[in-house]
């Protein structure tokens, strides 16, 4: 098949390690009988997507997706369990080197594995959507991106997250770099060559308004509001490039609602990541809290939900030749790595609501596909409630009532304690990412391209419907 064959070589361009062992995974998937009949239904020669929805559920692992899960009710199925195909994929990054073959990093960040989905492609950490080098600071060639892609092909293009849009996510789509904190042009002392300046593409934020793509909405105002240090707009903010290149700019939920389709849209709602769905009781060493349930609905009434935002992209996208839409829950990994759990599964929830969303839409639009999954696994562990004595977690743990009326106990064990979620920690080191595969829920035409276990950078074919 041509997504076998290109998923294998885009693997060897980079590297050279296990390519012929997660070719033979990806034809192991096993599944039911009535699977079996569907997926060979599929095989049968179809047109492919018109449209593409994207899904990335930031740190949203097996463990993160069934705490949601199970704090809602065990009888009561999520969205992404609507979606006819499963599969699961590698997430793995690799170490920087002269040349080839690349060694492999099992515990990868959002920029490298984003760079893999985004590009069909290994890269090293830190990196957005640039080929790996022997050291951080050193630029790699530039990878084409499936956005780029479906721009070339005429498609409409959207790019959604609830951190803020020049984050490692959102950023590997519409620009290229080689450290994920260059996202501002006030942020890029340690991107020298990379400045307009110096006559390389800009900061994030600016690379991202030049890529003129039709629908950007986000957090990070702050990025877009810095001044440009070279080229036609020198002196100039961000916001006055998008502005001056036709592209209509809003800064809450009402402006969000009111804008039209005629010209390409950059909506800014919170001069960092956005707010936080829901909020609750702080982890603790041990057994921790008392049990006690999220407050949920937290989100300022300014701030569009992802759901309002990917309701919103879909309409402005939709045309007669079809769209690309990524839409990323950001803050899912971003309470993890602060041991957050009502904040870390309020994000989960209410990301699930936006898959919702498209679901909905494609019933009447079969021509779309739609794809969720994560970038990588994370810390939190669901464990047993009832633990005592030597049974004790030796992380940080949270316990939570449940609609069921039951205790979840979630803890967090691969680093200490603190942080909000969106500024560095402060008070205690970050937890850190796991390097297990994480889940991929598939619906729609070429959707059977997901069955198995296969490496992040397959989707980069499948998103492109090959």
């Amino acid at each position: 098949m041509i997504r076998k064959k290109a998923f294998v070589a885009a693997l060897a361009a980079t590297t050279v390690i296990a390519a012929a062992g997660m070719a033979s995974a990806a034809a192991s998937g096993a599944f039911s009988t009535a699977q079996a009949g569907d997926a060979a239904a599929a095989h049968q020669p179809q047109r492919g997507p018109k449209n593409v929805i994207f899904f990335l559920g930031d740190g949203m692992g097996t463990q993160e997706i069934t705490a949601a899960r199970y704090y809602q009710g065990v009888r009561n199925k999520l969205n992404v369990d609507r979606a006819r195909y499963t599969g699961f994929d590698t997430t793995w990054s690799v170490k920087p080197a002269a040349k080839a073959p690349y060694l492999p990093d099992y515990d990868p960040d959002s920029a490298s594995t984003g760079s893999s989905w985004a590009t069909g492609r290994k890269t090293i950490d830190e990196r957005i959507s640039q080929g790996p080098s022997n050291a951080d600071n050193v630029p790699g060639t530039n990878y084409q991106t499936v956005l780029e892609l479906a721009q070339k092909r005429g498609l409409k293009v959207g790019d959604v997250s609830t951190a803020e849009i020049t984050d490692a996510t959102p950023a590997v789509l519409a620009s290229h770099m080689s450290l994920r904190g260059c996202q501002g042009p006030a942020d890029m002392a340690n991107c020298p060559k990379e400045t307009k300046a110096a006559g390389g593409l800009g900061s994030i934020a600016e690379q991202e308004v030049d890529h003129k793509v039709d629908v950007l909405l986000g957090g990070g105002r702050t990025r877009f509001e810095q001044q440009i240090t070279g080229g036609p707009f020198a002196g100039k903010t961000v916001v006055d490039q998008a502005k001056a290149k036709g592209i209509q700019y809003v800064t809450d939920a009402a402006g969000l609602k009111s804008v039209k389709g005629d010209k390409p849209v950059l909506g800014l709602f919170n001069s960092s990541n956005m707010s936080l769905e829901w909020s609750g009781p702080t982890a603790a060493l041990g057994k921790g809290n008392t049990a006690q349930s999220c407050k949920e609905n937290q989100r300022p009434a300014n701030e569009p939900s992802l759901a309002d935002m990917t309701s919103k992209a879909i309409s402005l996208l939709e045309n007669k030749k079809g769209f690309f839409l990524q839409v990323e829950g950001a803050s899912i990994d971003k309470q993890d790595h602060a041991t957050n759990a009502c904040g870390q599964i309020g994000e989960t929830v209410n990301f699930d609501k936006a898959v919702g969303v498209a679901l909905d839409y494609q019933k009447t639009h079969p021509d779309t596909l739609i794809v969720v999954t994560a970038d990588h696994s994370h810390t939190s562990q669901i464990v047993g409630e009832d633990a005592s004595g030597t049974g004790l977690p030796t992380g940080y743990s949270t316990n939570l009532t449940t609609k069921d009326g039951q205790t979840l106990t979630l803890t967090y064990g691969t680093a200490g304690f603190g942080g909000d979620g969106k500024a560095p920690v402060a008070s205690g080191p970050s937890q850190q990412h796991t390097g297990a595969v994480v889940p991929v829920w598939a619906n729609g035409p070429g959707a059977d391209a997901v069955l198995g276990t296969n490496d992040h950078t397959h989707l980069f074919d499948v998103l492109q419907g090959e």
